[in-house]
């Protein structure tokens, strides 16, 4: 759950950023009243959490385990 929550914002912090570097537009800024308001920075805090949870989905090893019997 917490990495789709993670994916998620940065999908959002992405668009945005894209939004920024084609048009000049602070998505977040706008909606939440300039950068350096309270709500936008709060944002801007949790999208880069949210970045730095899934820099650990780049050193886990998800493959699944095999199960073993006691028995052979």
């Amino acid at each position: 759950m917490w990495d789709k929550l993670a994916l998620i914002l940065l999908i959002i912090g992405g668009v945005n950023w894209g939004l920024v570097g084609i048009f000049e537009f602070d998505l977040v800024a706008w909606l939440f009243g300039g950068q350096t308001a309270i709500l936008s920075r709060i944002v801007y805090i949790i999208v880069a959490l949210a970045a730095v949870w899934c820099i650990s989905l780049l050193f886990r090893d998800d493959s699944p385990v095999e199960a073993t019997s006691g028995s052979h």
